[in-house]
């Protein structure tokens, strides 16, 4: 990729993020877009649906940039939880990172790499990124004393990196402490999930539960619910609430048909009163739904696990972190989530179907990944010109016009690519659903590390390390090849990443904050959904895949900074873009949908550690390379540091984000004693973990049929 290629694709992405914006503070001001610019402050009721016509609404206003800017830290843990503090701080993290990184990359790595001559003895006219080299460490001469302050630099960026992971694992478990003394007496603290119950001949799982916990835990034990199967039954439950909601639109909306003609080819043709049908309808489903909770009622029904709650966190946590038996396949316990946060349909499938949904999830991830090469071998095509020409021979006339060919090999690349990883990340949700995750938060942590390791792979190593799945492999299969490889291989990507962190990060942010895909659906939707008083789900934040993406960019940036210190003003562009938008969209647009008191951050540290060796591993070859032995043989220490460092880290912090002390969960016990409200939540804590599923329905109708609700729910 040459200069203009590359100017080219930052023209039309910053273009786009213009666009983005303007048409953003237009029409995030329309009444008829607050369920796409603000439904959670409509939720909420902070925001009004004012349908008077007002001029000043269609002029571009900025004002949302200083109200996203205005809340505090404090103020985002109270509205939107710790992962929303977690996640900005990752954001923040960043841009501490490359602030630093930025100065010594471009104030000084920079101008060192562009006072070199190596290029000049080489031919590099059929490389792709020939111009562009100039600006990277392989412009330095061999053996040039200059390049020992490349190894400074790596030094420092090293040590800097590690003193703010410290510094942010220290504070963020402070926040997770702080967070749960603060918090008030939740379900999940006081409960555990038992599996692997034995059950005699005669006996059920309910009596099993109830005789073991009064015998070995009398003190402490509070009650349990028995986890059954309950697939049909939550079928049921959808088509009867799919049925209530058009109802509910032909009652509302006169304007919608009423009746519908019954027969076909003009014989017996019955005209359908479309109201009474769907009464009647409803009146079956809930009868369906009413005979099989009374199957699902017995013991028949019965999946060997059970939600068992105590009257203290102390006696939950010694239940769950004890051996339970003499046989450790039986009676096996482990954490429970929030109630709202358990992942219902998982228990209905057997161990053997767990366990064979793992493997398939296995294979499915590796096929996914091999599948996966086919976009980013056409992606390195696109790249080079004289490929191009051999693959499209009757293109050959207007890869000769400038523009055309800056766009295709500066923009075109990183756009197909990222329009394939679109799909990444709802492929591996799926599949993490059906991998054995008893919670939400517990299928998006799972999906998050899928998708974060998919992209380190099949955009980072899979572009850089172009060539054949068997290449790829053998190359790591011999460490000793690996630093050389990469130290060749990795710079020769740098104009390839810095557009695809133009393309990817700055425009996908700035669609974020747009909501490209949300808005279409409310253009196309509006005429044909339901009244204005039916009521629309809050969005949450999908971490699993914007935490990836944020890693990845961080990664990139770690591994570039002194290959290719070009990339940085890039990535703090793209940073900043990151942090005033997901501010406006927690307090605008995003709800918890769970709290998991801050575990997303292990697996962030996890991948800068990662990111951190990984650079290690590229400087030993680059100072190979560059005829400097003594530097790469000095370099060893920084990755052995590195590891002991993060394995400082994991007996320091790990254990809080794993499970509370004894010390905070006493500590907490002891002021619940005083607390006039434990009473009325023990009561409540009986019935928190029941079954969405089998919790009563009822239809009922009113003497006007035809404009009251029929179907409403009991809440446990």
């Amino acid at each position: 990729m040459i200069v203009s290629a590359l100017i080219t694709s930052v023209g039309i992405n910053f273009g786009l993020c213009v666009m983005f914006f303007i048409l953003y503070s237009v029409l995030r001001r329309q009444p008829s877009n607050f369920d796409v610019y603000a439904p959670r402050l409509l939720a909420d009721g902070k925001s009004q649906q004012r349908n008077s016509f007002n001029l000043e609404r269609l002029l571009p206003n900025p004002g949302w940039v200083r109200s996203a800017w205005r809340p505090s830290e404090e103020e985002l843990l109270s509205s939107s939880g710790l992962d929303a503090v977690v996640f900005m701080r990752l954001i923040i993290f960043s841009l501490r990172v490359f602030c630093v990184a930025g100065i010594i990359g471009v104030f000084v790595l920079l101008p060192v790499n562009c006072s070199g001559n190596q290029l000049q003895e080489f031919d590099f006219s059929n490389l792709t990124n020939d111009s562009l080299d100039v600006f990277s460490i392989s412009n330095v001469n061999n053996g040039s004393k200059r390049l020992w302050i490349h190894f400074c630099a790596v030094y420092i960026v090293t040590i800097f990196v590690c003193y703010l992971l410290y510094y942010e694992y220290n504070y963020i478990s402070a926040k997770r402490m702080a967070y749960f003394y603060s918090s008030k007496p939740q379900p999940h603290q006081f409960t555990t999930l038992v599996r692997s119950i034995p059950v005699s001949t005669g006996s059920s799982v309910s009596n099993s539960v109830e005789s073991f916990f009064t015998e070995y835990h009398p003190s402490t034990y509070l009650s349990h619910v028995v986890v059954r199967r309950t697939n049909k039954l939550r079928d049921l439950i959808n088509d009867a609430k799919k049925s209530y909601r058009r109802l509910v639109r032909l009652q509302t909306e006169p304007t919608l048909p009423q009746f519908k003609h019954n027969g076909c080819c003009g014989l017996s043709k019955r005209k359908i009163d479309l109201v009474e049908h769907y009464e009647k309808k409803l009146e079956d489903l809930e009868e369906n739904v009413r005979l099989e909770q009374s199957e699902v009622s017995f013991a028949g029904e019965e999946v060997r696990a059970a939600f068992v709650s105590f009257k203290s966190r102390y006696g939950a946590s010694i239940a769950t972190h004890i051996p339970q038996s003499i046989n450790p396949t039986h009676w096996i316990m482990e954490e429970v989530p929030e109630p709202k946060d358990v992942y219902w349909p998982f228990f209905s499938s057997s161990f053997m179907q767990r366990w064979i949904s793992k493997l398939v999830v296995i294979v499915a991830c590796v096929l996914l990944t091999i599948l996966f090469l086919i976009p980013v071998f056409i992606v390195q095509g696109l790249t080079n010109l004289s490929q191009l020409e051999v693959w499209f021979p009757s293109l050959k006339s207007l890869l000769t016009i400038t523009f055309f060919s800056q766009v295709i090999t500066g923009y075109l690349p990183s756009l197909i690519l990222m329009l394939f990883l679109k799909a990444v990340p709802p492929i591996m949700k799926f599949l993490s659903s059906i991998q054995g995750c008893i919670s939400n938060s517990g299928i998006e942590k799972s999906a998050c590390n899928k998708v974060l390791w998919f992209t380190i792979w099949n955009v980072y190593f899979a572009n850089v390390l172009s060539g054949t799945v068997l290449t790829q492999i053998s190359i790591f299969l011999d460490p000793k090849n690996v630093p050389s490889k990469l130290a060749v291989a990795v710079p020769a990507q740098a104009s390839f990443f810095i557009a695809y962190v133009v393309t990817s990060g700055w425009t996908s942010t700035s669609s974020e904050l747009f909501r490209i895909i949300p808005f279409i659906w409310s253009l196309i939707s509006k005429p044909f959904t339901g009244s204005k008083d039916e009521e629309f789900e809050v969005p949450s934040l999908p971490y699993h895949r914007d935490i990836p993406r944020l890693l990845f960019f961080g990664l990139l940036g770690i591994t570039y900074f002194f290959l290719a210190p070009l990339i940085l003003p890039f990535l703090l562009v793209y940073f900043c873009l990151a942090y005033i938008i997901y501010r406006n969209q927690f307090i605008n647009v995003y709800a918890p949908m769970y709290e998991t008191g801050g575990k997303f951050w292990p697996i962030i540290h996890n991948s800068m550690i990662f990111s951190l060796v990984l650079m290690h591993a590229i400087a030993v070859g680059i100072f190979t390379l560059k005829k400097l032995s003594l530097a790469s043989t000095l370099i060893f220490p920084l990755p052995i540091f590195t590891l002991l460092f993060n394995e400082y880290c994991r007996k320091r912090f790990l254990p809080i984000f794993i499970t509370y002390s004894a010390e905070s969960l006493i500590k907490k016990d002891r002021q619940d004693c005083n607390d006039v409200t434990m009473t009325e939540f023990y009561d409540k804590l009986v019935t928190a973990y029941q079954d969405p599923a089998l919790v009563p329905i009822h239809y009922s109708k009113n003497s006007d049929g035809r404009s009251s609700p029929l179907l409403s729910s009991a809440e446990v």
